[in-house]
């Protein structure tokens, strides 16, 4: 068996690679970033509207969509405990209750 250097093509794979790697987590933060957004609108929308007895049932779904999406891209980033996050953005019970409910 012999053993040969590393050649010039290796370290272009791997520079390569870190820079796929590098894009991929730049857009895994740019979605979390996008799903947190729209867990603030569609939670706005329901304390603005909530009141609204047709109203109430579609905004409580749209909110625990967005909130399911969002711990759902929470989860592809590594960060599985929620707590905080539920405290951050008062997520209320009736939408907690309604995650991953289609």
């Amino acid at each position: 068996m012999s053993l040969r250097p590393p050649s010039a093509g290796t370290l272009a794979a791997e520079a390569a690679f870190d820079a796929l790697g590098h894009e991929i987590l730049a857009e895994k933060a740019a979605a979390l970033g996008r799903a947190g957004q729209r867990v603030e609108e569609t939670l706005a929308k329901l304390r603005e509207n909530g009141d609204d007895k047709e109203q109430r049932p579609r905004l409580l779904k749209e909110a625990a969509e967005a909130v399911h999406g969002y711990f759902i891209q929470r989860e592809l980033c590594g960060l599985r405990k929620h707590d905080a996050v539920i405290r951050e953005y008062d997520i209320p019970r009736a939408v907690l209750v309604r995650l991953g409910a289609k």
